[in-house]
């Protein structure tokens, strides 16, 4: 598991969201959240921006 990897799945477990919920808040498919979480696939700073939007909204909701 990468870095970023641990940081987004620490961040989705914080706010209490599984894979599936994050992969439709951001528009992608559940094995691409499994990819970045595990390592596999490295995600966009776009994605990354979209991943940080997503948990800001559902941490303030």
């Amino acid at each position: 598991m990468t870095a970023i990897g641990q940081n987004i799945k620490m961040c989705r477990e914080r706010i209490g969201i599984s894979q599936e919920e994050l992969a439709l808040k951001i528009r992608v498919g559940t094995r691409t959240i499994q990819r970045y979480e595990s390592g596999e696939q490295t995600p966009t700073l776009q994605t990354i921006l979209k991943i940080s939007t997503a948990s800001m909204s559902l941490r303030q909701s």
